[in-house]
């Protein structure tokens, strides 16, 4: 699969494409040049990418006091075309700086946390699944799911069905792809009936990434809360089980506990599962720390 490719599956978070605008026809031609063979063309549309202050975007769509679906879409649009730029500014030396900085303060940030509440990092495979994956193996430690049952294809189903049974509880995070405007919209911004169960669907049956939607479907399905730790602020965001048939059997012990990571990892957004720490990997960290730096 080529580089144009694997951005555009990146970037295909709902089963069709966003509605198209100005801004979001410049980024998908400068990612689109990306690909080119011409190594100055490539350069320098990740440099007009980097200076488009797409995360500075995404922030402020994301801090508005009021939100719409079509916000939301744009500011989680926005991060990923920023996470994908960037990696492609090799030769711009201010480009890696920056980067390098934004993922030791994010690392740091989080691994603060993670000894706040005696958690290690256990990692997740990058493959589009990691928000499945990462709460699959929570399960499993909680005893939620049998170790047999812990893959990303036991949650996708999980969420997939959930949202696919309360649409009323789903639909208003889930801007329609054919645009406010299109016919046969239910509501303004709202997806079809049709829309809505290609993305059931895809959630379902591909390897599409998950996010805020999905991690409240797991949380009301499995009548858990999800604690995700992330850099910045804040550094834990909590999904709690609101609106689950047991909401009177939520205990603190059972509390799945994933990590969000910006820029740690080369696609951008990815999950992974913080486990417990035991002794023997508090030994093993404590002695990796001492080795002297290559």
């Amino acid at each position: 699969m080529g580089k144009r490719n694997k951005l555009k599956k990146a970037l295909d978070v709902f089963p069709s494409s966003p509605p198209p605008d100005d801004d979001g026809d410049l980024v998908d031609d400068l990612l689109a040049q990306l690909d080119s063979r011409d190594e100055t063309v490539k350069q320098e549309s990740a440099n007009v990418l980097n200076d488009m202050q797409l995360n500075k975007e995404a922030d402020q769509l994301e801090g508005a006091s009021k939100q719409d679906a079509k916000s939301r879409f744009k500011a989680r649009q926005a991060r990923k075309a920023a996470s994908l730029a960037q990696n492609y500014a090799a030769g711009d030396p201010a480009a890696e700086a920056r980067l390098e900085k934004e993922a030791k303060d994010e690392e740091r940030d989080i691994n603060r946390v993670c000894d706040e509440l005696n958690l290690r990092i256990h990692e997740i495979n990058p493959d589009g699944h990691c928000l499945f994956s990462a709460v699959a193996d929570q399960l499993q430690l909680l005893s939620i799911i049998p170790p047999p049952q812990a893959s990303y294809a036991t949650t996708r189903v999980a969420a997939s069905t959930y949202i696919y049974s309360h649409p009323d509880d789903f639909l208003p995070f889930l801007p329609s792809a054919a645009g406010e405007d299109a016919a046969g919209a239910l509501d303004p911004g709202l997806m079809s009936p049709r829309e809505f169960e290609q993305y059931c669907a895809s959630i379902r049956d591909t390897a599409v990434w998950g996010g805020e939607p999905e991690i409240l479907a797991l949380s009301r399905v499995y009548n858990v809360p999800i604690h995700v730790i992330q850099g910045g602020q804040p550094p834990i965001v909590v999904h709690n089980p609101v609106g689950s048939s047991n909401d009177d059997q939520v205990t603190e012990k059972r509390v799945v506990r994933i990590s969000y990571h910006r820029r740690m990892y080369g696609l951008g957004e990815h999950y992974n599962s913080l486990r417990p720490k035991t002794v023997r990997s508090q030994i093993s960290h404590a002695l990796q720390s001492m080795l002297p730096t290559p």
